[in-house]
């Protein structure tokens, strides 16, 4: 089977990534569009996509990968569909858009739904609306219908059978997609979507998860001693379980990307790596040219200064809340501890420490809450790319830090649903074994633990003792 192929889908929150894989994990070819900008002033509190932009931004990035395919197309034998989690779709009763896809960051994912307008026959999560688009079919995967967000049981992995869940969530059984486990075929390319995106017609399209849980698999979290960091948009820590725990106060309870098996996700950090897009790009024009003489993109320049400035950064220290929680809009983010010895390239790495305390942190305390142990981490998302970033988690955690030779994880984890659910590998555990690749590992320098461990009292201090100042500034800067 060595020269069959398969396409995955990661849909982001910040562009669509098609990458075309080996059935040994192996990448051939790839295609990337960036989405447009969100609509935030359509009404208080709605973040939404515009137009069709999932949609026509997977078009785009699909032809850009098929162009550089080199093999047959006959030979690519599925299409692993994973988007955005947490986004919602109103569709009308053929399956088209009634309103534009809600964004996570939008009030509407997270309330009962509102019959404001007439046209809305269905509601469903994003990749319900790409299975859509893609087959015709009014199917969905279960793990991508969360139950914070819609009327499903966690437990049986299917739409509540209480009636008052849906009463609750104020819209009929006959409003929902047909839910299938991951691994499933949830249809074939029709002609229609064969034509838009160049992907061959009826190839079938195979169930995955919600993109972290895809990307949990995919970064080759199949064991309970392992915990994910996932470096994104959204930085969360994972580990997996057997187990629908509810009661979780440092954690929540997720559907996996294996069937009836559970992840465990911390409190995360929001707009966490785009802080590192921000810091770059509010240093402007000088940091991009000095990228430039030295042959380097602008983070991988800023990550060279910063490599060997001391575990703590001279006790300059970040607090990551760029984006407040609406019960906590007082919340701002915080740099202190300047002095004259602090520089670019010291914020720059400060930020990096701050994400890496700020998340064991969370991690610690679901592991706590948990009773476990993890003996390793692994680091996924592009600032796995950064030595750095990698450094500081191995040291601050105390653990073994592997990076992955695939570290955009979500397209690999779809690719091990296909070869799964299409029966090129007998089940997820072998499947992981033969795609997923380690390319590094970094060994804690345990003195820089000792550092950090002592750091981190103080970091954790911080919050509560600026939480006055923040609510009195609030009042005067909302």
């Amino acid at each position: 089977m060595s020269n069959k192929y398969i396409l995955g889908i990661d849909g982001g929150s910040q562009s669509t990534k098609i990458v075309i894989f080996d059935t040994e994990g192996n990448i051939i070819c790839e295609g990337k569009e960036n989405l447009k900008p969100m609509i935030y002033n359509r009404k208080p509190g709605y973040v939404e996509h515009p137009d069709d932009d999932l949609y026509d931004s997977l078009k785009i990035a699909s032809k850009k990968a098929l162009v550089n395919f080199k093999g047959d197309l006959k030979d690519i034998i599925g299409v692993g569909l994973c988007t955005i989690r947490c986004c919602k779709a109103f569709l009308k009763a053929d399956g088209s858009l009634a309103e534009p896809i809600m964004s996570w960051m939008d009030v509407r994912a997270y309330t009962p739904y509102e019959a404001e307008n007439k046209e809305v026959k269905y509601i469903t999560a994003s990749t319900g609306y790409m299975t859509h688009r893609f087959t015709g079919e009014f199917k969905d995967t279960i793990s991508n219908s969360i139950p914070f967000q819609f009327p499903t049981d966690i437990k049986t992995w299917d739409w509540d059978s209480n009636d008052e869940a849906f009463k609750k969530f104020n819209a009929p059984r006959d409003m929902f997609f047909d839910l299938q486990m991951p691994g499933t075929i949830l249809g074939y390319i029709t002609k229609k979507a064969s034509e838009e995106t160049g992907i061959p017609e009826g190839i079938p399209v195979i169930a995955t998860a919600n993109d972290k849980a895809v990307e949990a698999l995919g970064a080759g979290l199949i064991d309970h001693d392992t915990c994910l960091i996932s470096l994104g948009t959204y930085i969360a820590s994972m580990v997996l379980g057997s187990e629908n725990t509810d009661d979780g106060k440092s954690y929540f309870t997720n559907f996996a990307d294996i069937p009836n098996q559970y992840l465990y996700e911390s409190s995360g950090i929001r707009r966490g790596m785009w802080t590192i897009s921000w810091f770059r790009d509010l240093l402007g024009e000088e940091v991009i040219n000095r990228a430039k003489e030295n042959n380097m993109f602008p983070d991988q320049y800023l990550d060279n200064l910063a490599k060997d400035i001391p575990a703590g950064t001279y006790g300059l220290m970040v607090i990551l809340d760029w984006l407040s929680l609406t019960s906590e809009p007082y919340k701002r983010g915080v740099m202190i501890g300047f002095n004259e010895k602090h520089h670019a390239e010291h914020i720059f790495r400060a930020i990096i420490e701050g994400i890496t305390l700020t998340m064991k942190n969370h991690a610690v305390n679901m592991f706590n809450e948990l009773g476990i142990k993890p003996k390793r981490l692994i680091i996924s998302g592009g600032g796995s790319n950064s030595p750095v970033f990698m450094k500081c988690m191995a040291d601050a955690f105390g653990l073994p830090t592997y990076k992955n030779v695939v570290n955009g994880a979500a397209s690999l984890g779809t690719a091990i649903n296909v070869a799964v659910g299409l029966g090129i590998y007998s089940d997820y555990k072998e499947a992981v074994e033969k795609m997923v690749k380690i390319k590094e590992v970094v060994y804690p320098d345990m003195k820089n633990n000792d550092v950090y461990n002592r750091m981190n009292e103080v970091y954790k201090s911080i919050p509560s003792s600026i939480e006055n100042v923040l609510k009195r500034s609030h009042k005067i800067f909302k």
